[in-house]
Formats: structure tokens, sequence, C-alpha cells
């Protein structure tokens, strides 16, 4: 701090404190937060509220002093407006310049920490000396003009806030793709002029700002009135009105103070002592014995004044905090919405949301178009490439196998292959030029570690990684990938043979339990059919041997179509139509399973997949560099003694030759992209085995919050979209298989009871709800041969009575069961005969009624 500046502050401090020297029950001001925090000291020794109108420090905190009580809108606020301003417009670095003193080092490291949990940065904070001359803003703003970014957080007094943007013009930073963000000291100088002339407005152009919000209402419009009339060659910013209220609210509170029956009192303060040789008089000030009484008042105070609705929370902040957000074009400002801690951005005023719950989601952010410095309406992209001669410093890992991937040239740009050309595309379709340069990592000789190439990257030693580099989770913490640009996954590689034809492959094709269902429903179904057909077909009738073997005979006769009982009943019928189409469906798949089985080439392996290979002992190879040896120490448990690291392909084809007894491996696990490639070169002697066990895909490796990440993947997805990614592939990779790549198990390619479920659920709904019409009928005529049995049964008791009521019931049973066996033509022809003779018996006591009739007549 300058010396000048610095004796100001001490002569402020030495005022106020010779004003404390008359007896104060409360102190209005100061302006500035560093006298603030200073007075605050005091206050607390001598139990004097203090109300500020003009200390936005945020650090100013009432726990630290509980005298202290902020009137204005806290700047804890306001950088949390501008973050979400940042945000609502895509900008992720930023530049903030301040003023090094505690407000402006406070509001900045406020909004660096709120930046930081919406994963955005202040990427350099540059200070301004306060009172500092315009060429030392110039050189500040030389070296920030050199730097990437291109949003620009000012955060500075007003005394030398109109110079930074002077400055700015003269250097031609006021120019399209900047972005300037002026806090409340803007509009707040603004404000305080009388008219702003024409050449300040030339210098703001594009500028967004933010301003207090105070609601419009008559108290303000009468109060602004009264001021041009008793100032009206003088400007009117917010903190004045802050101050108005200020005073008031000391008024009105003292009221309920005095109308409490309140006393003031005074006492001294031993603590404080005098000052030889100062005019300082310590021992003058006196301590209010009412302070902590008066400033409870004062914090229940409720009322409006000219800024709106007087009200403090549980931190003694302003309740409903709220910003105007201003952007400067033409000859005014314009304001372009609102902010306010219940709304987040919006485009109506913030007092006609406080009825509404607080909704801040990203979705309901709104604001009107703004135009920027250049009179651009759209956002600008927010940086560029450093204006520092250096170019994008690219890592590229130097392989000595599957350089078709990528590899080192000989001609410019000195490295080839599928990955590079797939930069190359992106970054031509950017709307910007990268000037870049690309650097190979690695010796040569053996495939360098890619977890090492990332961390170059994050070492700043690269800028980005460009390569076959896969996406796993403990890269992305540290780097930000781009979208994928081609899939990946490990898989695992074994030797293959020729499986051994067996005398049972019949039966094959179907799982056990289908077997199991499948021959369970043959006899279910002939049960069924037995039994709807025993009472009308003879061919279901007689000796109980016969009608077994017949129940056999017809189930599995219905196999092959070759049933030779006729069915005669409709339910019996209907029945059999659905089986026999489930039993087609059946044998049709069998069919087509068993010529699959019997006719293609069935190749077998001793690793069945990643669990068998786990649960082995032997040695399993890797390629040297990648990810898979890290994956299966870390994730599936595998002893790093089992891996064996291998350097190219000739390798692989050798290690997997020989096998684990002669010094080989048993297995190789790696990336598909370069098992496609080394099935290629290995005659179908090798196959995949088992299913992919990983997801993932390779991208390429920016520095945390890299910008050129964003547009880079947003390249990557218009080249699979306009099928660019697909003709490179086809000019780098386009190998032609002769043989599939994986084996087939044949324990994956039965046919299990998962496919025909829905086929035994219809069979069986069918049998049941045909049994159920079956008994229904049933029941319905034992119903109508009830009388006759009862009847017998009646004779029966007379001739027994000594027989009990359980063998009484046994008849009816047994009747039943009668019923049941006995033929459909047989219980028609009763049936008919009972009909008849209650007929006739009907017919021979309506004459007999009618002879009696006549007797009497």
């Amino acid at each position: 701090m300058p010396q000048s500046m610095s004796d100001d502050y001490v002569s402020s401090y030495g005022v106020a404190l010779q004003l404390m020297e008359n007896k104060v029950v409360a102190a209005i001001g100061p302006q500035s937060s560093g006298i603030a925090h200073m007075i605050s000291y005091v206050a607390n020794e001598l139990h004097v509220p203090l109300l500020s109108f003009g200390a936005t420090d945020p650090t100013l905190s009432s726990l630290q002093f509980p005298y202290f009580l902020r009137t204005t809108q806290n700047d804890y606020f306001q950088m949390h407006a501008i973050a979400d301003f940042l945000s609502y417009s895509g900008w992720r670095q930023v530049i903030a310049i301040f003023v090094d003193d505690e407000c402006g080092r406070n509001g900045i490291s406020v909004l660096g920490d709120v930046l930081a949990k919406k994963r955005s940065r202040i990427s350099y904070k540059a200070a301004i000396t306060p009172g500092a001359d315009s060429s030392s803003i110039r050189d500040l703003l030389v070296s920030v003009n050199l730097m990437e970014s291109r949003v620009f957080v000012v955060h500075v007094n007003p005394d030398s806030g109109l110079n930074v943007f002077s400055v700015a013009k003269s250097l031609g930073m006021m120019a399209s793709g900047y972005v300037w963000i002026a806090t409340d000291w803007l509009p707040t100088a603004m404000d305080s002029m009388e008219h702003v002339d024409s050449d300040t407005m030339d210098l703001l152009q594009g500028v967004v700002a933010f301003r207090h919000y105070t609601i419009e209402s008559s108290v303000k419009r009468q109060f602004m009135a009264r001021w041009k009339n008793l100032r009206p060659n003088d400007g009117f910013n917010s903190y004045a009105m802050y101050a108005y209220d200020s005073v008031w609210l000391v008024a009105r509170a003292l009221d309920v103070f005095f109308r409490e029956n309140n006393n003031i009192t005074f006492s001294n303060d031993p603590n404080l002592h005098k000052t030889n040789g100062s005019t300082i008089q310590l021992s003058a000030l006196s301590v209010f014995n009412e302070g902590e009484k008066f400033m409870k008042i004062i914090l229940g105070m409720n009322h409006t004044g000219v800024t709106g609705p007087i009200q403090f929370d549980s931190d003694r902040n302003r309740v409903n905090p709220a910003y105007e957000v201003l952007n400067l074009e033409g000859t005014a400002p314009r304001t372009v919405g609102y902010w306010s801690n219940h709304s987040g951005l919006s485009v109506v005023h913030p007092e006609t949301l406080y009825s509404r719950p607080p909704n801040t989601s990203t979705a309901n952010q709104r604001l009107k178009g703004i135009i920027y410095p250049g009179e651009v309406t759209k956002p600008p992209r927010g940086w560029v490439f450093p204006n520092n001669g250096k170019p994008l410093r690219i890592g590229v890992p130097n392989r000595v196998s599957y350089t078709d991937y990528v590899s080192k040239d000989k001609n410019p740009p000195g490295v080839r292959g599928y990955c590079i050309d797939v930069f190359e595309a992106a970054i031509e379709l950017l709307p910007y030029p990268v000037p870049r340069t690309y650097i190979l990592y690695g010796d040569g000789k053996r495939n360098p570690s890619y977890d090492n190439l990332v961390n170059e990257v994050v070492a700043d030693n690269f800028d980005v990684a460009v390569g076959d580099i896969t996406i796993v989770t403990n890269r992305t913490r540290y780097v930000d990938f781009t979208q994928p640009f081609i899939e990946s996954g490990l898989v695992v590689v074994a030797p293959v043979k020729e499986a051994k034809s067996s005398p049972w492959s019949f039966l094959k094709p179907f799982t056990i339990e289908m077997w199991a269902v499948t021959g369970g429903f043959f006899l279910f179904v002939g049960a069924m059919v037995w039994i709807l057909e025993h009472r009308f077909n003879q061919e279901f009738r007689g000796p109980p041997r016969r009608q077994l073997i017949t129940i056999f005979w017809f189930s599995f006769s219905t196999m092959f179509f070759s049933h030779r009982e006729n069915t005669v009943s409709s339910l019996g019928r209907f029945v059999l139509i659905i089986w026999l189409f489930v039993v087609l469906i059946i044998n049709s798949s069998y069919t087509a399973s068993l010529t699959s089985i019997l006719t293609i080439r069935q190749l077998t392996s001793r690793i069945e997949g990643i669990d068998s290979l786990v649960t082995s002992n032997e040695p399993i190879g890797v390629q040297d560099g990648t990810f898979a040896r890290n994956y299966l120490i870390n994730e599936l448990n595998i002893l790093p003694s089992r891996i064996v690291p291998l350097k190219d392909e000739e390798q692989y084809l050798s290690a997997l030759q020989r096998g684990p007894n002669a010094g080989g491996v048993a297995a190789i696990v790696d990336e598909l992209p370069y098992i496609e490639v080394l099935l290629t070169n290995s005659n179908c002697k090798f196959r995949t085995v088992g299913q992919e066990f990983t997801r993932t895909g390779w991208g390429f490796a920016f520095q945390r919050d890299s910008p050129l990440a964003v547009d880079m993947s947003t390249a990557i997805l218009q080249l699979s979209e306009e099928g660019e990614l697909e003709k490179i592939h086809r000019k780098w990779l386009n190998y032609k298989h002769e043989c599939s790549m994986q084996i087939s198990n044949s324990e994956d390619s039965q046919l299990s009871l998962k496919s025909f479920w829905g086929l035994f659920l219809i069979c069986g709904i069918t049998c049941f709800m045909a049994l159920t019409v079956f008994f229904w009928r049933v029941f319905w005529q034992y119903q109508r041969l009830l009388p006759e049995s009862a009847d017998e049964e009646r004779a029966g008791e007379v001739s027994e009575p000594s027989r009990s009521g359980r063998g009484s019931r046994a008849p009816s049973f047994k009747e039943l069961i009668k019923v049941v066996d006995k033929r459909e033509a047989e219980i028609k022809e009763i049936l008919k005969q009972k009909s008849s003779k209650k007929l006739k018996s009907t017919q021979s006591a309506a004459g007999t009624s009618q002879s009696q009739h006549g007797e009497i007549t």
C-alpha cells in the first residue's frame, strides 16, 4: 500500500476514534471496508453498534465483530451472481483484475471458491495497487493479454476503475472476442455522475456490470424527487439510499429503545489507557452499557425503506440480496436481467419470485440478449491460444507395436497413424487456428507407460496427449478426456483347437431344464387329453393298465404327429391343437440347433473366459505400457508374478504358441482394437474366449478444465455424424478376418427354458381352462342326478340306522366318481329318463287334482 493511502487510512481511523470520545450509542459508516475492519475492533470494546452502508468485504463477519452490522449488500452474494453469469455463458476460466486491499482480495477469494464448486476457476489474479497510475495498469494488462482467457472480472475502486478500461481500449482489448465484467463499483461511479459523457460510454461499450437492485416503490420515487430538488447537479447511487436507510434504522430503533423504558448509561473501560503524545484520548472512550440490548432491537427491526424491506438473516446480512445485470451499450446502460439468491438469473423482478419456491437450477436461468465488445451478440468463446508464441504441446506415445494406430514418422509433422488422423481432422473443424507441435514420448524400444504419459500432461509438460489412450477412471480424476473416437474394452485371447465329436451330441440342443420341462409337459398334456376324452371316446376307456399305456403312448406320439387315437370332444381337440403348435415350434428349434452343432466346425479352449483365467494359476500376457496390467492386479486381484509384459505382436504369437508349460502364457488380456490386428495375423490359431469384460474407449487427454477439450469433443461428434471417422478407420484398419474372432461356446448355444416359457405358459393356461370347463359340466350333471342319489342314501339310512355321518357322505363321493367315469352318452340317457319320469309325475298329479275338483263340484 502506498504511503499516502496508508496515511489516509490512519487519518480516517483517528477521526473516527475522536468522534467516539463523545458518548455515542451507534455509529454509521465508514464507506471503506478497510477502515470498517479497524473501527469494528473499537466498536466491540465499546459495545457500540456500527452500521456500515459501504463496507461490502465478505470477511466482515458477525462472529468476529458482533457489533458490526452491514446495511448494504455483502460482496459474497455479488460474487455468486458473477459466478452464475459465467456458468450461464459457458465460460470456465476468468482473469480477475482487482484492487489490492481487503475488499478486493477477499471478494476475489470468494469468487474463486464459488467457481471451484462449478468446475471453473480463476486462471490468473491481477492485483492493482490502490491509486495505481496508467503506466502500471498498462503493464498489467499487457501481461494478462498474453494469457489464454479472454474473460475479465474487474473488481476495483471507482478512482482507478475507468483507467483500466481506458488503457484496455488503447491496447485493443475492447474488441470482439473479449468479455469484460464489472462489479458494482462501475454502476456506482456512473450513477454518481450527473451525466455520463459520450467518451466514457465509448470506453465501456459491451461491458456487463452488476448493480445493487432496489425495489421500485413510491417511497423510493419520492426520496429521489426530493434529492433532485435539493441537489440538482449531483448524481445519485445505491449507497446513498443505503446510508439514508441506515440513519432511519437507528432512529426507529432508538424510538423502540426508549418506549421500552430503557436508559442510556456509560462506563469506563479499564482496558483503555491514555496514550501520551497522541491526539486520541483512549481514556475518554466510554462503554455503552445497553449496547447489547440496543443491538438486538436493531436486528429485530422490520420496516420498509427506500431500498426495500429492511430485515437481517441469522448471519446479519440483508435478506433477499439481489443485483441488476446491466449491459453498457449505446448511450446508456440497459437492464438485461436480475440475479437473486432465491431464483438465480431471471428476466423478471426478483420480488415477483419470492412467493414461489426457490429455484436456481440451470434450466431456470434466463437473461435478455447481451451485446459484447465489438458489437458481438453471440457469447464469445472466452479464450484463445496464449499470444506468447507457444504452440500447443502434443505428447504422442512412441509405439513399437500396433504402429497403425500411432507411430513415429520421418515426414512432417513427425508422427502418423489412425489416432493422428482423427486428431488432425477434428482440429480442422475448429473455427480458429491451433498452432501445434508433436513431441514423441518414449525411447522407441518399448511401448511407453500410458499412465506416465497422462502424468506428463498433469505436470504441464504437455498440453494434450494424443494417441491410443484409454479412458479409465483414475485418469479422469486428473485430466479431461474428449469424446471417445473408438470403442474399446478388455478381452481374453487363447489358443483353440477343434472340438471332438460326442456320441451324446443329440442332447446338446436343449439344456437339462428344457429337457425336463418338455418331458413333463408331454405327460401332462397326455393326462389332460385322457381326462377330457375318457367320457366321450372309447379309445380312452378300458382296463386301468390299458388306459395308462394309452396316456404314455398318446403323449409321446404327438412329438411326431403320429398319434392314432382320435379326439372327439371339443375341449380335447382345443387342447390338442395348442399342444401340437407348441410341439411344432420345439421340433423346429431342436432340428435347427442340432444341425448347427453337427455341421458347423466346433472349436474349444482350456480357457473359457476371464473367470476361468482368474481362478487358474497360469501366466497371463499383457501389452507393455497399457492399463491392462494395473486392472488385472487392482481390480481382479491377480498376483503380479503371473503377469507377463509383451513387447509386440511377435511376442504375443510366440508366447501363445509355447503355452504356459514351455515358458509362454495361457492367454493374453488386451484391448479389442489391438486384438483385431493380432487375430488377422494368427491364421485362426487363436480366438477371443468369453465376453468383453470392460467397456471403455480411446480419447485425447487435455489438461484439467481445458476449454479446447470441449471444442474437440464437439468436433469428434461431428466427424462421427458425417461418417469421417469410419473413412479414417477404413484407411488404417481395414482388416478382413477369414475366421470369426470369438469361439462359440456350446453351452451358450443351447436352447434354454427362457426361450420357450411363453409357449409352455399358453399351453398350461389352455389346459387349466379346459379342465375347469370339464369339471364344471361334470358337477352340473352330478347335481341333476343328486335327488336320485339322495333317495338311495335315505333308503340305506333306514336299513342301516347306526351308520355314522361320515359314512353317509361316502356314497356321495363315490357317486361323483361314478358320474365322472360314466360315458357321456349314458349320463345323457339317465338325465333324459329322469326328465321323462318327472314329466309323467307332474301330469299324473295334475290329473288327480282335476278329478278331486270335479267330485267337490
